[in-house]
């Protein structure tokens, strides 16, 4: 199995461009942890819940067509939903955005579901310096390509992080399916 399967153009520059200005004119909130828990030392971004973004409701129909996609080019796993709201994540250099190595399999109802998980890059490569995501599926860490509208899709369980930002920002989609727990 490989450790992510990438979709290419899953947003236009266009799209992408103005899902950041939808985020930006709402309310951003700081990213927690689970069970509402903060600490900047593990994650430092902001976050757009896109449930609450009617505005943004597109984004979810156009990414379940590419976990459908992803799934059946290079997972085949048994989904059933995406069950939670998509996020949009600033990590910003100002304040030194990041999120430390993690799965994003919780104890959680739906947490212990998840089995994909979609990261498209919003904003320009151009935009912003290191903040990279990097998948340890093994050993080794992979660097996912920065390719602005990519979608990145990889099993749940394989860990993963964006190193700092240490200048300019990165905007970036997350969202989940989900399926019968792994065993």
């Amino acid at each position: 199995m490989t450790p992510f399967h990438l979709i290419p153009e899953a947003l236009s520059p266009a799209e992408c461009a103005a899902l950041i200005a939808v985020c930006e004119a709402g309310p951003m909130k700081d990213a927690g942890l689970v069970r509402a828990v903060t600490a900047h030392q593990i994650r430092r971004a902001d976050l757009s819940w896109l449930d609450d973004l009617p505005e943004a409701a597109w984004v979810l129909d156009r990414m379940i067509g590419v976990v459908a996609r992803a799934n059946r080019e290079a997972f085949g796993f048994d989904l059933t939903e995406c069950g939670e709201s998509p996020q949009v994540a600033r990590y910003d250099a100002a304040r030194q955005g990041h999120f430390d190595w993690h799965s994003d399999i919780g104890a959680g109802a739906l947490a212990a579901r998840r089995k994909l998980t979609v990261v498209v890059q919003l904003s320009d490569p151009q935009d912003y310096v290191d903040g990279s995501l990097e998948l340890r599926p093994d050993s080794s860490i992979r660097t996912a390509p920065r390719d602005r509208g990519m979608a990145i899709v990889f099993p749940s369980f394989v860990l993963h992080r964006v190193t700092p930002v240490t200048q300019g920002t990165r905007w970036s989609l997350t969202l989940w399916s989900h399926g019968p727990a792994f065993r």
